[in-house]
């Protein structure tokens, strides 16, 4: 048998894009995360820093501060994608996250749980690059989660 013949029949193909959506691309995604950092998280670490601990060296210095920080945007997070699929960010270009088999909004648990996988898997570079390879642009959270990002208005 043939090389190329071994290789046809073991080739499976990628999960193909379904019919019918309208996938977010990735510089999209990219400036509704900015827009979202500027828009939750950035307000949140100033008033951690100077309002709840006096000021930039304690926030530095300390380890509980960063930690507050980002499980409070986690969770303000969670609330938009729960209530409308949307964050600020999402809803400045007209992005939603939905549930991969039932394109309907998440539960708060399962938003929340979203968030998890996102925090963990930008701990890689490999989680950063999975989108270039995808036709579907899904991010590996997404992959875990059995979410997608989808255009509102196509």
């Amino acid at each position: 048998m043939r090389w190329r013949e071994i290789k046809q029949k073991r080739q499976q193909p990628v999960s193909p894009p379904q019919p019918g959506i309208d996938y977010a691309g990735i510089a999209e995604r990219v400036k509704a995360f900015i827009t979202d950092m500027f828009m939750i998280y950035i307000p949140i670490l100033y008033i951690i820093t100077y309002g709840l601990m006096g000021g930039k060296d304690e926030f530095q210095s300390s380890q509980l501060g960063p930690l507050i920080g980002v499980t409070l945007y986690g969770v303000i997070d969670a609330l938009f994608v729960y209530k409308t699929g949307q964050t600020p960010g999402k809803k400045a270009y007209d992005l939603q996250v939905v549930d991969l088999s039932t394109k309907q909004t998440l539960s708060f648990v399962k938003a929340l749980w979203r968030f998890a996988v996102f925090i963990l898997c930008s701990a890689t570079v490999f989680a950063l690059l999975v989108p270039f390879f995808r036709k579907d642009r899904r991010a590996l959270h997404d992959l875990l989660t059995n979410t997608v990002l989808i255009k509102r208005n196509s």
